[in-house]
């Protein structure tokens, strides 16, 4: 009984009268260190390449044409700028092709180009 318990300590619940049995090995119970040190360790073999079964998710984020955008919803650089938390000179310079938006930033511009309506309800009810 005693080792079924150590195997399935989520039995002790259901059987009266027993209490919960925990391992306590040291092979079987390990410290909180150490999963976060092996868990370190298999970040760093996923980075070099190795072969390691962890779960990756990829979303691709559209590349969204600020102008395009920005003419459709009939505004200016500033105002567009102004309009959904955006610097103008940042705005000028994707435009001109001088920087790309990067991760966040595709992102809400892609939700503006789609839902602008959406982006602006939000940034009314936060400020």
């Amino acid at each position: 009984m005693v080792h079924f318990l150590a195997l399935n300590p989520e039995a002790g619940d259901i059987m009266p009268g027993m209490k919960k049995s925990r391992p306590k090995t040291k092979a079987v119970r390990e410290s909180a260190g150490k999963r976060i040190l092996a868990a370190v360790q298999e970040a760093v073999d996923w980075v070099e390449g190795k072969d390691v079964a962890v779960r990756v998710t990829t979303v691709e984020v559209p590349v969204t044409d600020v102008r395009a955008v920005r003419q459709q919803l009939g505004l200016s650089q500033a105002g567009f700028a102004a309009k959904f938390g955006f610097q103008a000179a940042t705005v000028r310079n994707w435009e001109q092709g001088r920087t790309r938006p990067d991760g966040p930033a595709r992102v809400l511009l892609a939700v503006i180009a789609r839902h602008p309506e959406a982006v602006e309800d939000a940034l009314r009810r936060v400020g």
